[in-house]
């Protein structure tokens, strides 16, 4: 079968402008909280798209850790290069892509670096083994094996293994301030709705609502 061939109509509901609140952050919340009662696999995953100082987009799969009326915020290695590329320009793009009930929600904002206190109350509320990978690894680096990664892994396991583990200052996290959240829900025929909500510059709390083509 040619790829071409490859299709499939979206047919689960509609998204009018009737059906959504007056502000994004809610309106998120509502479909996050959809796509975890749906059992959706990771429904948290999105895809985080950064540029770097040549104008290349690099993207990754990322978990969102919070959603508030603050923005939405992700973790990672502050020597990785997405962080890299969002040092030099704060920028970025996040991407829900929940397939299962034919939606998506994509993100357009600026980050900004999360607090100390913030990234250590996090860091100190994961899983021993994930503080431990945090250590181990120079994300983005490149390295010869996998089983030096792992000699890493056991010897950070070895220096850690009393009492609480520190905050590297190699990690921490950000907060996406969106500018722009647009939700999307397929349609028959490929005449999908996408409402888009666009930050007002003369109200920054306030926002508008319009329709988008598909």
């Amino acid at each position: 079968m040619k790829l071409s061939d490859l299709r499939r109509e979206y047919c689960q509901g509609e998204l009018t402008e009737q059906d959504v609140t007056n502000d994004p952050m809610t309106q998120f919340d509502v479909w996050l909280k959809q796509a975890i009662d749906a059992n959706l696999q990771d429904p948290t995953a999105m895809v985080v798209a950064t540029v770097d100082e040549n104008g290349q987009p690099s993207q990754r799969i990322v978990l969102l850790k919070n959603s508030d009326e603050n923005g939405f915020v992700f973790f990672t290695n502050l020597a990785s290069r997405k962080a890299q590329e969002l040092k030099q320009n704060n920028k970025i793009s996040l991407h829900f892509p929940w397939h299962a009930l034919e939606r998506q929600v994509i993100v357009y904002g600026e980050v900004e670096p999360l607090t100390t206190k913030e990234n250590m109350t996090y860091f100190l509320s994961r899983p021993k083994e994930s503080q431990l990978a945090a250590w181990a690894s120079k994300q983005s680096h490149p390295i010869n094996s996998r089983k030096m990664l792992m000699e890493t892994f056991e010897r950070m396991k070895h220096k850690f293994s009393q009492g609480d583990m520190p905050t590297p200052d190699f990690w921490g996290g950000y907060r996406v301030k969106p500018s722009k959240v647009e939700f999307w829900q397929g349609g028959e025929y490929r005449l999908h709705d996408r409402i888009m909500y666009t930050r007002k510059e003369s109200d920054t709390s306030s926002w508008d609502i319009q329709r988008l083509a598909p």
